[in-house]
């Protein structure tokens, strides 16, 4: 279904806020960590995956240095996938070393915390972390689990009929998070 099939209420962020967004918290993240030396970058599946990609770059660039990258399908841990099926559905993660890392997770829209909770699980499947920390491009609020991420790129509250739909130039020939009905 389109963004126009769902009713287009709103852009919250265009290309240029997006790539702003990514650059402050590429800063956030060094000044945090103090370096980037122990920090591996993970996006999760769809959409977070492509912007941990950019933001791993970003982080390149600015700290002269390789900061690896990867991705992580939450499929299997989603606390509703006996709601979903998954017709065999074979997971796609693809992660660096992360055992005594500082894991940044990305994500593209936070909201109720549902698929960060299933991405740190996934993590575990994959080793120890030193630390997790969460780096959303959009947090919508209605929180339902006690996840708070600690990079933002914006907050968007919306009402439980609305959607934030994050488009990617890689994906979706364009970057921009947009607000859509339900």
């Amino acid at each position: 279904m389109s963004i126009a099939q769902r009713r287009l209420k709103a852009t919250v962020m265009d290309a240029d806020q997006i790539r702003r967004s990514l650059s402050r918290i590429a800063h956030e993240i060094v000044e945090r960590n103090r370096g980037v030396e122990d920090v591996v970058v993970v996006g999760i599946v769809s959409k977070g995956d492509v912007l941990a990609g950019r933001l791993a770059s970003i982080l390149n660039e600015l700290e002269k240095s390789h900061v690896p990258f990867g991705r992580l399908d939450v499929t299997l841990h989603r606390d509703d996938l006996h709601l979903r099926p998954t017709d065999g559905h074979q997971p796609s993660s693809e992660l660096p070393e992360i055992n005594g890392k500082v894991v940044v997770l990305v994500d593209d829209v936070i909201h109720r915390g549902r698929t960060a909770r299933a991405a740190m699980d996934a993590l575990m499947d994959f080793g120890r972390p030193r630390a997790i920390q969460l780096a959303v491009l959009v947090d919508r609020g209605h929180r339902e689990l006690p996840i708070r991420p600690d990079y933002i790129g914006k907050n968007v509250p919306t009402s439980d009929t609305e959607r934030i739909e994050v488009l990617i130039d890689e994906e979706d020939g364009i970057d921009q998070a947009v607000i859509v009905a339900g």
